[in-house]
């Protein structure tokens, strides 16, 4: 009988790119780097708002270099879940506040690929739609991200009790715009899954949740025998009604793809 033998998983050594030439804290390295980021800026369609947030981000993110574990001091922790720890920490060098998820390295290689996958998405993604990501690095498996102060939507949703069609309009737009750059260059997400996705891939969840809370099996029985949930009449809009029921549809024909979706009434109205 063979022996087990345990995976070896890659090192997770991943750092934002600085861009080649002189040193960074040149002062030749550090226009070269204002030049680049103009040109980029001018490419996207942002308003002003959003072009100063970005600058702001991208010139912190170069000016970080690369990450330590000495650099960090632990601020308080933020959540966890069966992999991972995300805390709120300080970057003692230049005083920012980071948001940084340990990851527990005993996982299995498939899930680990995936991480390392994501990572590289996140490494090349600039954009205010995309929360930022400063780098990782080995040591415990930590990620440090941009730190967003205004909490998760499902925590925004625990004190409001309800938001807004208007308030999901403009997140579901963001969402939209930030599809093509997580999706990459074919339009399909970046996946490891070996199976063939149609050409017109769904954004399946988009609105979805369980009320009252479904165990996993009631919920798959749910979803493979009932027809999906619909909106109530009286309080949503039919240009909102008709945004979301194109989402968790089980025919492919009537699959909407990302660009129907982002031409749609209700995501019109909403930008």
């Amino acid at each position: 009988m063979l022996a087990w033998r345990k995976p070896v998983l890659q090192v997770l050594t991943i750092n934002p790119a600085i861009t080649k030439g002189p040193s960074p804290t040149s002062e030749g390295a550090s226009e070269a780097n204002l030049v680049d980021l103009q040109k980029r800026l001018k490419k996207l369609q942002l308003d002003e708002q959003q072009k100063r947030r970005l600058q702001a981000f991208l010139t912190q993110k170069a000016k970080v270099g690369k990450l330590k574990d000495d650099y960090f001091k632990r601020i308080s922790e933020l959540g966890m879940d069966n992999s991972r720890v995300v805390t709120k920490v300080q970057h003692r060098p230049l005083g920012l506040i980071m948001a940084r998820k340990l990851i527990h390295l005993e996982i299995k290689l498939a899930i680990w690929n995936q991480i390392i996958c994501e990572l590289q998405v996140l490494l090349q993604c600039n954009l205010p739609y995309i929360m930022g990501f400063y780098g990782a690095f080995y040591n415990d498996g930590s990620i440090c991200m941009e730190h967003t102060d205004g909490s998760s939507l499902d925590q925004v949703l625990k004190e409001a009790k309800r938001i807004p069609e208007e308030i999901l309009g403009k997140v579901s737009t963001v969402v939209l715009w930030g599809r093509p750059v997580v999706n990459g260059a074919g339009g399909e997400p970046h996946s490891i899954s070996p199976r063939p996705r149609p050409p017109r891939h769904p954004i399946r969840g988009h609105g979805m949740d369980s009320q009252p809370a479904m165990a996993i099996f009631e919920l798959l029985d749910y979803i493979v025998n009932e027809p999906p949930p619909k909106l109530p009449n009286v309080v949503f809009t039919l240009d909102f009604q008709e945004f979301v029921n194109k989402c968790p549809t089980k025919n492919p024909a009537e699959w909407a793809d990302l660009k129907m979706l982002t031409n749609h009434a209700f995501i019109k109205r909403s930008e």
